[in-house]
């Protein structure tokens, strides 16, 4: 029996060494150490390939490792740089013939392939109005809820906080901070015709990534203008990236996710205070803005159905959803499977809308691509003249006075304004007449923000804090 019992142990025993060495046999087939490379050689390696040159911050590629590196190469260059680098959350720009550059993964940001790729898959979600509204209404009930604001926090008691008139040729302006929740502020211009006849239409002017925000010149040029042609103009500071903003939180804090959902809300309670006014034509609320101002004008445009027209400037695109947590951080593009700024932007339909896109930008092929989109969803209501695009190859990303010159055309057509006063001789817009004030002149709170009223809140976290408790 024992030596039975002996036997039996000794093949028991080399059953069970047979398996542990399958096993490592597996695991030496399949372990990535064998295969694993530092990403520095294995770019160093890609240049060699290929003959290119790869440039990139010695911190980006610090530390990481490939693994099976050799296996990911393939015969054409971009392909192996994708295939290498979305496995580090990195990818690359193309600067030139044989020249590229590795920068962090771009969530924002896709291909212009890609983009028409999104285009066409989208469109096969709807074929007449019918289909298309209810896409719409989903994407908007999502946006709401992405946003946190599906529940529309109380409204402050207090009186807006405004500056005494100062009276210009043929238009006026004063500063106004609104509080929108307890504590928090957003300061803005309110600029309106000097003899002001009848209704008035009102335009809203959010600011975008600009340096100086709402105070630069261009800004100041084309709120003045509007009301020189009849209209109450809004602009107001992009929030944490400029002007009085940054007396409340650190403009370090203005790249955080629940930005976008302030700057909503900041809009949502301007256009609150501007159509609660007397003498407001509530049939005639247009918006527009560039890059980051030209992303609030499309997602305001299709999160409020009081706003009739929009004209989002320099920002359109099927590949771009924004490159600031303020334009994208709180998942409005993950809605519906997946959306982008262009059907963001048909949720207008079929409220005008004028699309200014330009040559040196993301919206460098918009008249190819996004506007045929933006034309067919149009064309479910039989208005595809309704939307239109001002494409200008030779601008660049701003909102110049090429595209302002767009811009005054089209609100002028659209509202019924009168625009002789603010044109010259050859019919041409002039902006002339307009007087540019200094930066601190556009200041609710003082120059040094003397001012700010006691109970402003300050700091990123109790922002959160109160946003948090409104929207319970």
């Amino acid at each position: 029996m024992k030596k039975r019992k002996t036997a039996f142990s000794g093949y028991k025993f080399c059953g069970l060494l047979f398996a542990l060495l399958l096993s490592l046999c597996v695991f030496a087939q399949t372990s990535d150490d064998q295969f694993r490379k530092p990403l520095k050689e294995v770019i160093a390696e890609i240049q060699n390939r290929f003959g290119v040159a790869i440039r990139y911050p010695e911190e980006l590629v610090k530390d990481k490792w490939v693994t099976y590196a050799d296996w990911r190469f393939r015969p054409l260059l971009e392909e192996t740089l994708n295939n290498i680098l979305s496995s580090q959350d990195l990818t690359f720009a193309k600067e030139g013939d044989k020249r590229y550059k590795l920068q962090a993964y771009q969530y924002h940001l896709k291909t212009v392939e890609e983009g028409k790729e999104q285009l066409a898959y989208l469109s096969s979600l709807y074929s007449d109005e019918q289909s298309w509204q209810k896409r719409k209404d989903s994407l908007r009930t999502c946006f709401w809820s992405a946003l946190r604001l599906s529940k529309m926090p109380a409204r402050p008691s207090s009186k807006p906080i405004i500056t005494p008139l100062r009276k210009f040729a043929d238009y006026t302006v004063q500063n106004i901070a609104i509080e929108t929740l307890p504590g928090l502020y957003v300061c803005g211009s309110l600029y309106r015709p000097l003899k002001a006849k009848g209704k008035l239409p009102v335009i809203l002017n959010p600011d975008g990534h600009f340096a100086r925000g709402r105070y630069r010149e261009d800004c100041q040029y084309r709120c003045a203008m509007q009301a020189k042609m009849g209209t109450m103009a809004f602009s107001y500071d992009l929030f944490g990236w400029e002007g009085e903003s940054i007396l409340q939180i650190s403009p370090a804090d203005h790249r955080r996710s629940l930005v976008q959902s302030i700057q909503v809300l900041n809009t949502e309670r301007i256009l609150d205070y501007l159509l609660s006014l007397k003498n407001v034509d509530t049939s005639r609320v247009a918006i527009t803005g560039a890059s980051g101002g030209g992303s609030q004008t499309m997602l305001m445009t299709a999160l409020d159905k009081r706003i009739t027209l929009s004209v989002p400037v320099a920002m359109l695109s099927s590949y771009h959803s924004g490159g600031c947590p303020c334009e994208s951080g709180m998942g409005v593009h993950l809605c519906g499977g997946g959306t982008n700024n262009a059907e963001i932007a048909a949720i207008a339909a079929p409220r005008p809308m004028l699309v200014v896109s330009d040559g040196g930008d993301w919206t460098q092929h918009v008249p190819e691509n996004e506007f045929p989109f933006l034309q067919r969803i149009y064309g479910f209501y039989g208005k595809t003249e309704s939307v239109q695009n001002a494409h200008i190859p030779t601008d660049k990303h701003d909102y110049g006075i090429n595209k302002r010159r767009a811009m005054y055309a089209f609100i002028a057509r659209q509202f019924g304004l009168n625009t002789t006063s603010v044109k010259n001789a050859k019919g041409e817009f002039d902006e002339a007449g307009v007087t540019i004030e200094k930066d601190n002149v556009l200041k609710v709170f003082g120059d040094k923000g003397e001012n700010l009223p006691s109970n402003a809140v300050k700091g990123f976290d109790n922002v959160t804090k109160i946003f948090n408790d409104a929207v319970q």
